[in-house]
């Protein structure tokens, strides 16, 4: 089938899944997860093609380990899916209401984009989370998985659309779009049966979708994400987000990769956290005066401050302020999770007003900012674009509006 059939495809589930009430989606979404329980023994073979044909070609590990699947993250899927089918349905809900002074009633209410084309890179997570948020929000799915991941891919695609079939809606309300790049590019020049797109994956995916993309796009980004431990904070409680942001999953985009100091707490600081980080295996890379406290650290490169490591790699630079602090995120931010440690309202208020990202913690891990953690059920992506949507997307952000107007037969004079 091409794309286009696909894409045709798709707009007549969205049709169709427009109509559904949540007890439709509810069910089917519980079938799609019991389908993909019980392929789980296909899923994980096909994901042994993938890791090893990965491990092969030499991609990194942080790469591999997105990649890879286990009973327990299959198990993760299917729970993500069953989640969402305890959530509220975002279709058809009012977001304002009011009258004129003519005597009609105006409302604004929750809608479908219709078709949602996703372009994602190395997760298969990826894919169901995806199928289960377009379909809850009432959606079809266009999966453009990436050829790291395509026999896993496939396996999880076919359980869903056996799902669906088994829920009585139309198999094509998921669809996994395969092909090289022409294919990709078809896609995004799919303006008429593609509603959005929303890339997920590196920088460099999602500026050519933004950049080469004729369909709308809602940008999600990278997570170039700092920590201030101010002078205030709580050392104890710095060194405890430090190691989770740090190294609870280092791979994903809201870990934490640069580390500021207020220099006057700097030296107890990194007396904490130094040793558990080594112990950890992190590589510290540091200013001047980071490496006159952290014996095992390497110098910083030049750009070092500016990208994701995505790995067991932290950037680190002692500062005079958290004027100074908030400066240096402001030049090397991706806008995505930011996140200050201190006790002192001042300098948090600060910080909060200042620092310009789709998330701001105080006191509290990057780590946090995820769809699951915010109560949204599994999420599409993280934005981190400022229009239609800002942080991580749940249902009501794969949803748009509509005005409807009701009148008793006024006419405009």
């Amino acid at each position: 089938m091409s794309f286009v059939q696909q894409a045709q495809s798709a707009r007549l589930a969205a049709r169709q899944l427009v109509l559904l009430d949540r007890a439709a989606k509810d069910a089917a979404l519980y079938a799609m997860a019991d389908a993909l329980l019980a392929a789980q023994d296909e899923v994980l073979a096909a994901n042994r093609v993938d890791v090893e044909a990965a491990e092969a070609s030499g991609t990194i590990a942080s790469l591999v380990d997105r990649l890879r699947l286990d009973g327990s993250r299959v198990a993760s899927m299917a729970q993500g899916l069953r989640d969402l089918a305890g959530l509220d349905d975002p279709v058809g809900t009012r977001i304002r209401q009011w009258d004129v002074p003519s005597g009609i009633e105006i409302e604004q209410v929750r809608v479908p984009f219709g078709v949602v084309g996703i372009i994602y890179e190395a997760r298969p997570n990826v894919t169901a989370d995806a199928a289960g948020i377009c379909l809850k929000s009432g959606n079809a799915a266009l999966l453009r998985g990436s050829s790291s991941a395509i026999n896993s891919n496939r396996a999880i695609t076919v359980a869903l659309r056996h799902g669906l079939e088994k829920a009585g809606l139309p198999a094509d309300a998921v669809n996994l779009v395969e092909g090289g790049r022409d294919v990709t590019a078809e896609m995004m020049a799919a303006r008429g049966l593609v509603d959005v797109l929303i890339p997920r994956g590196g920088a460099g995916l999602i500026e050519a979708v933004v950049t080469g993309s004729k369909v709308p796009v809602i940008e999600t980004g990278t997570g170039n994400c700092h920590l201030y431990v101010d002078a205030a904070a709580d050392l104890d409680v710095a060194a405890a987000i430090t190691m989770n942001a740090k190294t609870q999953r280092p791979s994903v985009c809201n870990a934490l990769e640069t580390v500021l100091v207020h220099r006057d707490v700097a030296e107890a600081y990194w007396t904490r956290v130094a040793p558990l980080l080594e112990g950890a295996g992190v590589t510290v890379h540091g200013d001047d005066a980071t490496l006159g406290l952290v014996p095992a650290a390497v110098a910083s490169a030049e750009g070092e401050y500016d990208g994701e490591y995505l790995s067991l790699d932290l950037a680190a630079k002692v500062v005079d302020s958290v004027d100074e602090a908030i400066t240096h995120i402001q030049a090397h931010s991706t806008g995505h999770s930011e996140t200050v440690v201190s006790n002192d309202a001042a300098v948090t208020d600060e910080f909060v007003a200042r620092i310009d990202a789709a998330a701001v913690l105080v006191n509290a891990s990057s780590r946090f900012v995820d769809g699951g953690e915010f109560g949204f059920g599994a999420e599409i992506g993280i934005s981190t674009q400022k229009l239609h949507a800002r942080g991580p997307m749940g249902l009501a952000e794969m949803t748009s509006s509509k005005y409807v107007v009701v009148g008793q037969g006024q006419v405009r004079g």
